[in-house]
């Protein structure tokens, strides 16, 4: 389950939230995810931590994302993964970005180093010892701030059906063009009850393990905390599911429909 973590980041990659008067998270903020293979069989889990912090002298958010492999898939492909985001509590731009992986034997383990002034990035490969500084555009963000930037900057109330939203993502040695796509709302049945939630689609690179850049589907809750819900995926062999299975520190009351 390669892309444990990098699915779930896909709510961030992703999630949305909504008007820069009224933050959609703050301090203490923790969800924590079950992952799904092929709608049956538990893949692993995952969790997004939200802290308030300093670095370098100034106030940030400290985001950090856990994802492994739990149950029978371990024996077969085990992932531990940690990602880290330093961003400013005000601009939500990042100013520092960890990944530290294992998946199945594949190791990375960098740290990169944003200069939002003078648009670089300052990567250290700490795994081989080399140290890079690229050209980066300005307002850059890295895979897991672009996540709570999106929730903080789309206006939900002005969302027509087919509006897509693009935002430029530094991600190891090179900048991505992100682009999500709303789909439209949706009552959804989840572990809580009913909820009422956006659906979007953020886009993706196909190839080795998306089937396509439409392989991403992503639900968040209607409300102002703008809960990531599920997200699926259409893998290159069978599909991967991410489900919200627990929560606390939510900024706002959380809505449910119809309680379980």
């Amino acid at each position: 389950m390669k892309k444990t973590l990098l699915i779930v980041l896909a709510f961030g990659t992703i999630q949305m939230a909504f008007s820069q008067q009224e933050s959609a998270f703050g301090d203490g903020e923790w969800f924590k995810f079950r992952m799904s293979y092929s709608n049956w069989l538990k893949a692993g889990e995952a969790t997004l931590t939200v802290k308030d912090s300093k670095l370098n002298n100034k106030d940030v958010y400290h985001v950090v994302g856990k994802g492994k492999t739990t149950g029978m898939i371990k024996w077969f492909f085990k992932v531990k993964d940690r990602y880290e985001s330093y961003f400013d509590k005000n601009t939500l731009l990042p100013y520092r970005f960890i990944r530290d992986i294992d998946e199945g034997g594949h190791t990375k383990d960098i740290e990169i180093d944003f200069d939002q002034k003078n648009n670089k990035a300052h990567v250290n490969d700490k795994k081989h010892n080399k140290k890079t500084v690229w050209n980066t555009k300005p307002n850059i963000q890295d895979m897991v701030s672009t996540y709570y930037y999106l929730r903080n900057n789309i206006d939900v109330s002005t969302l027509k059906i087919g509006d897509e939203f693009k935002i430029d993502m530094f991600f190891d040695e090179e900048t991505y063009g992100f682009k999500l796509q709303y789909l439209g709302e949706e009552t959804i049945s989840t572990n809580f009850g009913k909820i009422e939630a956006l659906k979007f689609r953020p886009y993706v690179m196909a190839g080795r393990v998306f089937k396509e850049e439409e392989s991403l589907t992503l639900w968040v809750s209607k409300d102002k905390n703008k809960v990531p819900l599920r997200i699926k995926a259409d893998l290159a062999v069978g599909s991967l599911r991410a489900d919200l299975e627990a929560f606390k520190g939510l900024k706002h009351p959380f809505q449910i429909v119809v309680e379980n």
